[in-house]
């Protein structure tokens, strides 16, 4: 009941960010730059140009729409069930056309790494979850959020960075979107 629970609440998680930023591109008609933090925002670092950020709303977007997706070890589709370095992949070739291959290690190599406090929305959070570097991957969505493969839930969900399980196994951010 609780996984259930926990899937209606992801759900509903991702209406609001996407129904949020359906009225923020209405009501200005374009895509303003914020200062942001991961506990608060998910706006574009200073001098981001409008294609810049609809590159990270494109990722964002075609991340939550993978929610409640099944997980499967190796996965690289959301139709045989995705892990998470699977879905960080499917999600950057689908959505702004870049291809990544490999585990959640081998993405951590090839994305520049940023500090946590600069964390925008399509950047990548890095997790040590089996006593090993880079062993868990998720994307991060803004308001403090990512979305990620877990295999103890057996699908796709949001998550926290400031608590829970993953908040103490975050260690680090790259991003392959400036």
């Amino acid at each position: 009941m609780a996984e259930r629970d926990d899937a209606i609440i992801n759900r509903h998680l991702a209406i609001l960010l996407v129904a949020g930023w359906v009225l923020s591109l209405a009501a200005c008609g374009h895509l303003g730059q914020q200062t942001v933090s991961p506990a608060t925002s998910s706006g574009g670092r200073s001098g981001q140009d409008d294609a810049a950020l609809a590159k990270r709303n494109e990722v964002v977007l075609f991340a939550l729409a993978l929610i409640d997706t099944g997980y499967r070890f190796g996965g690289k589709n959301p139709e045989a069930g995705l892990d998470c370095s699977g879905m960080v992949s499917y999600i950057f070739e689908k959505a702004i056309a870049v291809k990544l291959a490999g585990s959640a290690a081998d993405i951590a190599r090839v994305g520049r790494p940023i500090e946590l406090s600069a964390l925008q929305s399509g950047d990548l959070v890095f997790f040590n979850t089996r006593h090993q570097h880079f062993s868990h991957v998720g994307i991060y969505i803004g308001e403090g959020r990512f979305i990620h493969a877990p295999s103890t839930t057996g699908r796709v969900r949001t998550d926290s960075l400031q608590s829970g399980w993953f908040a103490s196994r975050l260690e680090a951010a790259r991003t392959l979107l400036d």
